[in-house]
């Protein structure tokens, strides 16, 4: 083998490891979050109060159904 054919060689496997590494780490299979124009994640829109306590309330109605059935 020459020098050429070793570097495309090299650059195959580098790529081919890339792709594993992308699948192994959820990149390109939508599981990790959305990222914006400027690279950084996008952050969440803060709940209302209302909506806080209705997820509250329904979490404690969880919690309660889950005891009374002990």
């Amino acid at each position: 083998m020459n020098v050429p054919e070793i570097i495309s060689s090299i650059d195959a496997e580098i790529a081919a490891l890339e792709q594993v590494r992308n699948v192994l780490t959820g990149i390109g299979n939508g599981t990790r979050a959305k990222k914006g124009a400027n690279g950084r994640r996008k952050k969440r829109a803060p709940l209302s109060r209302a909506a806080r306590e209705r997820i509250a309330a329904a979490q404690r109605k969880r919690w309660a159904a889950l005891k009374k059935g002990k």
